[in-house]
């Protein structure tokens, strides 16, 4: 029996670093919402001798390990369950938008549905500090290390861009190059709030790494621009990925072709976040 899984780009429309533990682990409190873009991954069960394979396809296959460093191969060692993946890959690696945390939470996803195998109780987090939320796979909060992830309800459908300029970004470079580890939390999501409101709210907050980003990879600052228009635009994750949130999708999709057609070699897709 073969199934598919949707595994959606994650967006981190806040994320504020405020302190780190002293195994070195920062602690983080994020609001995120998921995308309509994503990869796909399908997956056929094995038998209990065979060992778990992945194969990888789409316009952004290019570059993928197929080996033990993948986190779908890595869900299903955790989880002790036997799967031929296949990765149809859409959203660019090491991009700020949890690309191989949602394929992981995707695995675990189809796995437990295949198979009945029990997903971790750490809910992935031995994985990444990403995939317990993207196990969630819609808006919510995420604090801690990524242990602690709450359902938010009553946002707004957000109309969006998300740009990439094909560079990756180190997320360990960006923690080193982090000038403060210790900022004030994240105020309080104003759930209810209308799509307006809600981005007004996005501007009073932070994404603590963009700042250690923009210094890794300059090019940040190129994109941040490239969405002017937008009621907001900012950094997702540690980058390069860019998100602006428009006042609607025909804003979002006029804005998408014009910095397509101004940086044809930049990822560029219009999007609905929720």
């Amino acid at each position: 029996m073969k199934a598919r899984a949707f595994a959606p780009a994650k967006v981190n429309l806040t994320l504020h670093v405020t302190g780190q533990r002293p195994d070195g682990y920062h602690l983080l409190e994020s609001l995120v919402v998921f995308a309509d873009v994503g990869d796909v991954l399908f997956a056929e069960l094995g038998t209990d001798r065979d060992t778990p394979c992945l194969r990888v396809q789409g316009p952004m296959a290019e570059g993928v390990p197929t080996d033990a460093r993948n986190l779908v191969l890595r869900a299903a060692q955790t989880m002790d369950a036997s799967a031929r993946f296949t990765l149809d890959k859409h959203l660019p690696a090491a991009a700020g938008i949890g690309g191989g945390s949602s394929d992981a939470a995707a695995a675990m996803r189809l796995l437990s549905d295949l198979s009945g195998a029990r997903i971790p109780s750490d809910r992935g987090l031995s994985l990444g500090a990403d995939v317990p939320v993207c196990l969630l796979a819609r808006a919510a909060t995420m604090c801690g290390i990524g242990e602690r992830v709450t359902a938010v309800d009553g946002l707004p459908p957000l109309p969006a861009v998300l740009v990439n300029p094909r560079v990756s970004v180190s997320t360990p470079d960006v923690f080193r190059t982090l000038t403060s580890k210790s900022n004030p939390k994240m105020d309080t999501v104003p759930e209810g709030a209308a799509l307006q409101d809600l981005a007004a709210w996005l501007e009073t907050q932070r994404n603590d790494l963009e700042a250690a980003a923009l210094h890794v990879q300059p090019v940040i600052g190129h994109v941040l621009k490239a969405l002017d228009g937008a009621l907001l635009a900012r950094m997702s994750g540690s980058g390069a990925t860019c998100f602006g949130i428009y006042p609607d999708l025909g804003a979002a999709k006029s804005a998408a072709a014009r910095i397509s057609e101004a940086y044809p070699a930049w990822w560029v897709t219009p999007t609905t976040l929720r």
